[in-house]
């Protein structure tokens, strides 16, 4: 805090208003280690006076006796108007926190403000000091008995506090719930589409179809188009001889499909299909125009064929079951 310094003091003014009071309320005994503010008041401060504080030095608690825990803070309790032309007036209220951590009776410092005022006049207002009486806290060593550590106070818990939590399950159930609905519409789904599946032949011929035309058969669409046909036919493979198509090789597929039901002229022809297919998508080989065109109707006549092999099979297996039932 800076001090006015000056080299003559015009006027010592002798002053009423210093004050010692603690700062936690509803005490009238002061007691070791409380806080009191320590100060003054100073009423009816023309506007545009400079008032200087002294500065404090604080005092550690080995130095013993009053201990100084603040330094100046300075408030302004009233501002009182005057007749027009004339300065404001403020009462001012300024003072230090001081603590004790010994018994005994202190007086504590006289405190001197230096006041200049508005016309340049500088003086000294003079405080009295006060004495502070710290007293011990008092033990009734009669009923005085030492207990042990309590432990942890549990309060019950309130609605309030349980409100989040019961928030936070319901949510959790509900997003439970959702997830259960999800996986059994899933599941519904999935059995619904198995049990009205079309026919493999129906799917296969169906995909083919949408590869009919020539719009796929200029040289950079041409992978597309050879994927699509050996894919659709892959899949009918697995749906009608069991043979897991999709993961296997041109030379496996084939393997597993002799001593098929497949005529030894339409084999030849549909290996020969899955062979120009490595090509175009291996390769880079580019297929002519014929051997596009007669791409979809050799796949196309492959399921019928197989398809038609698999219904004159059961019929004639139909067929036999009703002779033994006549005989």
């Amino acid at each position: 805090m800076n001090t006015c310094l000056l080299s003559i003091f015009l006027t010592v003014v002798p002053m009423q208003g210093v004050f010692l009071t603690p700062l936690e309320e509803g005490k009238d005994t002061v007691l070791i280690a409380d806080q009191m503010l320590y100060g003054v008041e100073i009423s009816d401060v023309p506007e545009g006076t400079v008032l200087a504080f002294p500065e404090i030095r604080p005092r550690t608690p080995e130095e013993g006796g009053v201990m100084v825990l603040s330094d100046w803070r300075i408030d302004t309790l009233d501002v009182k108007k005057q007749k027009k032309g004339l300065p404001r007036l403020f009462d001012i209220r300024a003072g230090f926190t001081v603590t004790s951590f010994l018994e005994g009776e202190y007086v504590l410092p006289p405190i001197t403000v230096e006041r200049r005022s508005p016309e340049g006049v500088t003086d000294t207002l003079s405080f009295d000091p006060l004495t502070m009486k710290v007293a011990p806290v008092q033990i009734d060593t009669t009923t005085f008995r030492i207990h042990d550590i309590k432990g942890q106070i549990r309060y019950p818990l309130t609605f309030k506090e349980l409100l989040p939590y019961i928030i936070g399950f319901q949510l959790l159930a509900v997003i439970v719930i959702l997830i259960v609905c999800l996986i059994l519409m899933r599941r519904r789904k999935k059995i619904y589409e198995e049990t009205h599946r079309d026919p493999a032949h129906i799917v296969a011929l169906r995909k083919l179809d949408s590869l009919r035309g020539d719009r796929l058969w200029v040289p950079e669409k041409q992978k597309t188009f050879y994927s699509g046909v050996t894919d659709a036919l892959r899949e009918y493979i697995v749906a009608r001889y069991g043979i897991s198509a999709m993961e296997m090789t041109t030379k496996e597929i084939f393997d597993d499909l002799k001593g098929a039901d497949v005529p030894d002229d339409l084999y030849a022809e549909l290996k020969s299909l899955f062979e120009r297919s490595d090509y175009v998508k291996f390769a880079k080989y580019v297929a002519t125009d014929q051997e596009n065109a007669s791409a979809v109707p050799l796949a196309v006549r492959f399921v019928t064929t197989t398809y038609q092999t698999e219904i004159d099979a059961g019929g004639d297996a139909g067929q036999e079951v009703t002779d033994q039932k006549e005989n």
